[in-house]
């Protein structure tokens, strides 16, 4: 018996805009932001590229204070005021969630900003971890406008949930030029 693999979602650059791009799952299209570096098939942490590539998603994060708990089969977790998520190269738990206050760089996951109410964590740069290479590379809500990223894929409010209804274990995303 053959077992059937789940479509992956498509990320691609938008043509003629660096920072903006399409999010296709089947049929469906949806307009994205990405990183102001574009996409990067040698991504490096700080350089504000979306990494080329395909990536499962590896968990779904929320704020509950702000919206209930996604129904999805991926992995769910309620970020909590001390998580964050380590940005720092020479830290042990680079690329990893972690407890704030950290010793070294992490950023706090509670954003007032609400663009982290909602994020799917991409396995990019986590078996292994590879110093340098980038780290938290997830999709998350978009800003009005859908300016530009640092790296990561941004999505509406509306459609990062339609997305997340469509996915199961085992999804990728793939993010192409």
């Amino acid at each position: 018996m053959r077992v059937r693999r789940s479509r992956p979602i498509v990320v691609r650059r938008a043509p003629g805009r660096s920072c903006q791009a399409r999010v296709q799952l089947g049929t469906s299209v949806r307009k994205a932001a990405i990183g102001r570096g574009s996409v990067k098939p040698l991504k490096r942490e700080g350089d504000g590229g979306t990494p080329l590539g395909r990536f499962p998603v590896r968990l779904v994060l929320y704020r509950s204070d702000r919206i209930p708990r996604p129904r999805t089969s991926l992995p769910v977790r309620a970020i909590r005021p001390e998580d964050g998520w380590c940005d720092d190269p020479m830290d042990r738990n680079y690329n990893r969630l972690v407890r704030l206050p950290s010793k070294r760089s992490a950023e706090g996951l509670m954003r007032d900003d609400r663009l982290y109410d909602l994020i799917l964590v991409l396995g990019y740069n986590d078996r292994p971890r590879i110093r340098g290479k980038g780290s938290a590379i997830f999709v998350h809500l978009a800003r009005d406008g859908y300016t530009p990223t640092e790296g990561c894929v941004a999505l509406s409010r509306r459609d990062l949930l339609a997305v997340l209804a469509e996915i199961k274990s085992g999804t990728t995303v793939l993010i192409t030029r």
